[in-house]
């Protein structure tokens, strides 16, 4: 049963929406190529049932949004990737993976927006990103929502790379009211 604090976003292409237990198997069958899970801080590889099992069944933590991003069509909606908003030792962290199938399409620029949207009408003021230096498609994604190159470059954990710290590139985005760019989004608690 969704929290009270449930959120449900609409974007021309997209319905981002909470992650369900029974979402396991689009997460699994999305996140589970190496060539996805090797940027991602958090997920290991190789990736199965049982971590696609409990990411989905898993609470959100005090200070972090997440979503699935679907595409709805005639046969339903289905999940394409995730994206959201935790909670870091420096600030709040957007992080988003798209399986591989729905690579160059968009869609993690539009579920950016969108969040980065309803993050700002939640009253955040600085979103941090980054992305492993061997992943420039990220890069180009943060600059087309606005991130700005912080010029740090930090080695980070990728638990999918088996522990191993990669360099990632930093990114900071403020949310002024200027900001408020995105268009064509609805968000309802």
């Amino acid at each position: 049963m969704p929290r009270e604090d449930t959120m449900f976003i609409r974007t021309e292409r997209l319905f981002l929406r909470p992650v369900f237990p029974e979402d396991w198997r689009d997460v699994l069958a999305g996140i589970g190529h190496e060539h996805v899970v090797r940027m991602l801080a958090r997920a290991p590889w190789p990736y199965g049932e049982d971590d696609a099992r409990q990411f989905c069944a898993a609470e959100d933590e005090p200070g972090t949004h997440r979503f699935a991003i679907t595409l709805p069509g005639r046969a339903g909606a289905a999940v394409i990737g995730m994206i959201g908003l935790h909670d870091e030792a420096d600030g709040i962290e957007l992080g988003y993976w798209i399986a591989r199938p729905h690579w160059g399409r968009g869609y993690a620029v539009e579920a950016g927006r969108a969040l980065l949207e309803t993050a700002r009408t939640l009253g955040h003021r600085r979103i941090q990103a980054g992305h492993y230096l061997d992943n420039p498609a990220s890069g180009r994604v943060l600059r087309k929502l606005g991130f700005v190159e912080t010029g740090e470059l930090r080695p980070t954990f990728c638990r999918g790379r088996g522990g191993e710290m990669v360099l990632a590139r930093r990114y900071a985005l403020n949310l002024g009211e200027e900001a408020g760019r995105a268009t064509g989004i609805a968000a309802s608690a």
